[in-house]
């Protein structure tokens, strides 16, 4: 059985498309980048331009991938990472594409492991490290290549999804389960019988999100009793950026940005 939610990627309009993130929601939020620490950079950036040709870009000292509705950012890590994306609250991250069978040829030249879900349709590969990345067929989207969505696996995904419509603005959604929906994709939220491993450590390391005003964001995250496990820190004459980092109730470890938009 096919499923799918088409919402994040059929949203964007063809202007959209044109800028590297969209938009942001009302609350001055939309996705930004996945950020990879691994032991072997050039391997996952290798395999994330060869499957999905993602194109190379910089932002000051910053070096980036990008395919449509978010950046890359790959790290080296400075000792073995904690283990497989699968084994977190991350359980995986999807991408959606035009042609199902010339993505799959690609991964299989690059020697990723290839589980298909739904015939000719939908399948898991493995990334370098332990990366899982979900593979969708969407043949009317706009572009080659899109982000879909981000998948968690929580104990309570009402209460997981509830929380980021509150401090982000995330409209409700639904796709086997309850959905934030951002600007540029979604977040998915599946339930699991335990709570799984943070994402600090591991080869996918966090999430990020584009804000529009980084200050204001940390001031209601700060009212509304979020910890803040990095205040604000301008790297803008570094990296062209203003950042800070929190954790989400789950263990999904989360960057904010500003300034990421305009690159």
């Amino acid at each position: 059985m096919r499923i799918l939610t088409l919402l994040a990627t059929t949203a964007l309009t063809a202007a959209s498309l044109c800028a590297q993130l969209a938009p942001p929601n009302a609350a001055g939020v939309s996705l930004g980048h996945i950020h990879f620490i691994v032991t072997n950079p050039d391997a996952t950036k290798k395999a994330w331009v060869d499957v999905f040709g993602a194109t190379p870009e910089k932002s000051g000292a910053l070096d980036m991938l990008k395919i449509p509705g978010i950046f890359l950012i790959v790290s080296k890590a400075n000792a073995p990472t904690g283990g497989p994306s699968m084994a977190s609250v991350v359980h995986h991250i999807g991408v959606s594409v035009k042609d199902y069978a010339a993505t799959k040829a690609k991964a299989d030249a690059e020697g990723l492991p290839w589980r298909e879900l739904t015939k000719d349709v939908q399948a898991f590969v493995t990334f370098p490290e332990g990366v899982t990345v979900e593979v969708m067929e969407n043949k009317d989207q706009a572009a080659p290549v899109m982000f879909h969505h981000i998948h968690e696996s929580v104990t309570d995904p009402a209460t997981a999804r509830a929380w980021y419509v509150k401090e982000f603005g995330a409209a409700e959604g639904q796709r086997r389960g309850p959905s934030a929906m951002f600007p540029g994709g979604e977040i998915d939220f599946m339930r699991a019988q335990l709570p799984a491993a943070h994402t600090k450590g591991r080869s996918l390391d966090h999430i990020g999100f584009e804000v529009k005003d980084l200050a204001a964001t940390l001031k209601k995250l700060n009212d509304d009793g979020v910890a803040i496990d990095m205040p604000l820190r301008d790297m803008t004459k570094q990296l062209g950026l203003k950042i800070a980092f929190i954790t989400d109730p789950n263990g999904t470890r989360i960057e904010l940005t500003e300034g990421l938009i305009s690159k």
